[in-house]
């Protein structure tokens, strides 16, 4: 027990502070527990057993059915429609992304419905004059909600559904089985008309306005100091060398983002492009290396852009526009320099968004983490091309991005069947999945080379590492030992009392953890509680399983949170302010609902 205690430490440091990425801390964990195998009785087979768990094949499948959902355009439509009808009115705006966002999380995977929304609520706030981060943390939060409506709506669901499956197979007593399609959707109803009400009311109140309803990126990232225009005369020695050649070097933090030669604007590719007297190059580098730079070769500073539409005047399309780092991006424990992200773009990188915190010189070298934000300037095509890849979210709707939308009808038909076969008791859910993925293949709603890029292979060997822990803290006692001390509680406090300890304790963990990682340590524990105090321990799994599902103290805590911690311009005590509450509220909500629903009691 202490062993893998020690390893349980070893991770909640892992994930928490982020130092490696999460897939790989849980791979790291699982191949511990193998080694360690005479203190951890966690044998080779039952290690590698998370990679062919109905789990882990379940919710691969999903991510395949959500991402050929994702290039019909559905979603985009519902959108689009939801924008037409909300308007200027902020709360229509939000009664639509909340209305939308948590139904569609129901049925197709909560991540990628909120990286497909991202843009469309941002152009949403910005044209009807509300500030986007009013609506972008709300979207996050809907989806959270919509995913506790059916057992697909999240992969934390499905997990817990077949962790709680093994325990009802190991303890044929405890009553526990594997969850229905729709077997907590009355309570789901419940936390969504809650959270609904929450965030229509005390969020909007809550919610700051961190990005300016007018969009102008310049403005908002502060970049006028560091943005500048410097003339190139007679007796420069830039002239007659290349953009690349003159200030291309490592060792001067500068881009330089356009040449202006005659009252004609040349933007990227510009490494080649040769330097004459008289160009103007707008670069982008801080002031001392400007000073350093007019001191060495003789150029005159001649002012610079104050706002966007001075960095680019009368252009159709924009070429500034903000890009979220999705889980699975190939950037991800990158760095800018490293990734040659620029080179395959022919994009720029004005300021980097990390964890609240913007960063706008040297930032070259600084490791990318899943939902860090780039403001990013590249010409319409390449922008084009970094929209309809996988590895990055875009948070701006572009028009001329095509969508397979005659593949609508079945797509959907696809994933009703996918819901409706697991509902009905005619197949389990892993083999409707697969088989949604087969007819999805068939009907040419997802061409055959796009299986392998629509997984989140992170999230895959996330939940195949972590599964074994579980394995762990069960056979070894650890989960009974920290049931009993959950269970404890109840010399003190009715059996309600324990139920709504164990959810706030799960989502305190939550918090800083992955969610799935939770489900892993918490339901195994909340099974060893109902039975050490007489409870009904589908009624404790079933508050894990919540609670796990629901984190909104931390930007963190979340996927979906993550993807909108930057384009809202949001700080880290935003997500606590607003989401403290929620949570608290959601506690009692969920935990009455249980005992309503279920009885906590056997």
């Amino acid at each position: 027990m202490l062993v893998v205690f020690a390893l349980i430490a070893l991770a909640l440091f892992l994930f928490a502070t982020e130092w490696f990425p999460i897939d790989v801390t849980a791979i790291i964990v699982m191949v511990l527990l193998m080694v360690l195998e005479p203190w951890t009785q966690v044998s080779a087979q039952e290690g590698i057993s998370g990679f062919s768990s109905p789990a882990t094949i379940t919710v691969l499948a999903m991510l395949i059915l959500s991402t050929g959902i994702n290039r019909t355009g559905i979603v985009q439509l519902l959108g689009r429609k939801m924008a037409s009808f909300a308007g200027t009115d902020q709360r229509k705006q939000l009664a639509a992304t909340i209305g939308v966002t948590g139904p569609i999380s129901g049925f197709v995977n909560n991540t990628p419905v909120v990286a497909i929304l991202v843009p469309v609520i941002a152009d949403l706030a910005h044209k009807g004059k509300t500030s986007p981060s009013k609506l972008l943390m709300p979207l996050s939060f809907a989806s959270m909600f919509g995913g506790t409506l059916t057992l697909i709506g999240t992969s934390t669901n499905i997990l817990a559904s077949d962790i709680v499956a093994r325990l009802g197979a190991e303890a044929p007593e405890s009553g526990l089985h594997a969850f229905g399609m729709f077997e907590f959707t009355k309570l789901g109803i419940v936390v969504f008309a809650v959270g609904t009400l929450y965030l229509m009311t005390v969020g909007v109140w809550l919610i700051p306005k961190r990005v300016p309803a007018e969009e102008d990126l310049v403005e908002e990232y502060a970049l006028q100091e560091y943005l500048a225009d410097v003339v190139v005369p007679a007796n420069s020695s830039l002239i007659g060398k290349t953009v690349e050649e003159a200030l291309g070097g490592d060792e001067l933090d500068i881009d330089v983002l356009q040449l202006i030669r005659y009252g004609e604007q040349f933007s990227e590719p510009l490494a080649r492009k040769e330097i004459h007297e008289n160009d103007t190059l707008r670069v982008r580098t801080n002031r001392e290396t400007l000073e350093q730079l007019m001191d060495a070769e003789g150029v005159q500073f001649a002012g610079g852009p104050r706002t966007e539409d001075d960095l680019h005047p009368g252009e159709e399309e924009p070429v500034l526009v903000e890009v979220v780092i999705p889980s699975g991006s190939f950037l991800v424990g990158e760095n800018l320099a490293s990734s040659t992200f620029r080179q395959r773009y022919d994009a720029n990188v004005l300021a980097f968004r990390s964890r609240g915190k913007v960063v706008r010189d040297r930032f070259e070298e600084i490791r990318i983490r899943v939902g860090d934000t780039l403001l990013v300037q590249a010409p319409p095509d390449s922008l084009t091309r970094l929209v309809e890849n996988e590895d990055f979210i875009v948070a701006h709707e572009f028009e001329n991005v095509t969508y397979r939308s005659e593949k609508i009808p079945f797509a959907v038909a696809i994933v009703a069947g996918v819901v409706a076969l697991p509902a009905l008791n005619i197949l389990p859910i892993v083999v409707s999945a697969l088989g949604g993925v087969v007819a999805m293949i068939l009907s040419g709603v997802l061409k055959p080379n796009e299986l392998y890029k629509s997984v989140e292979w992170n999230v895959i060997f996330l939940l195949a590492g972590v599964i074994p822990l579980g394995i762990a803290l069960q056979q070894t006692g650890a989960a009974a030992l920290l049931g009993n001390a959950v269970a404890s509680t109840a010399t003190f406090l009715p059996a309600i009392g324990v139920l709504w300890v164990l959810y706030l304790a799960t989502g305190l963990l939550t918090s800083v953890i992955s969610n799935n990682a939770s489900v892993v340590l918490m339901i195994p524990v909340a099974a060893s509680a109902a039975q050490s105090i007489g409870a009904n321990a589908f009624a404790f799994v079933l508050a894990v399983t919540f609670a796990a599902s629901t984190a909104f103290m931390t930007p963190v805590g979340y996927q979906t949170n993550l993807f909108v911690y930057g384009p809202g311009g949001y700080t880290f005590s935003d997500f606590i302010r607003v989401g403290a509450p929620l949570q608290l509220l959601l506690s009692i909500v969920t935990v009455l609902g249980i005992a309503f629903f279920w009885g906590v009691r056997v």
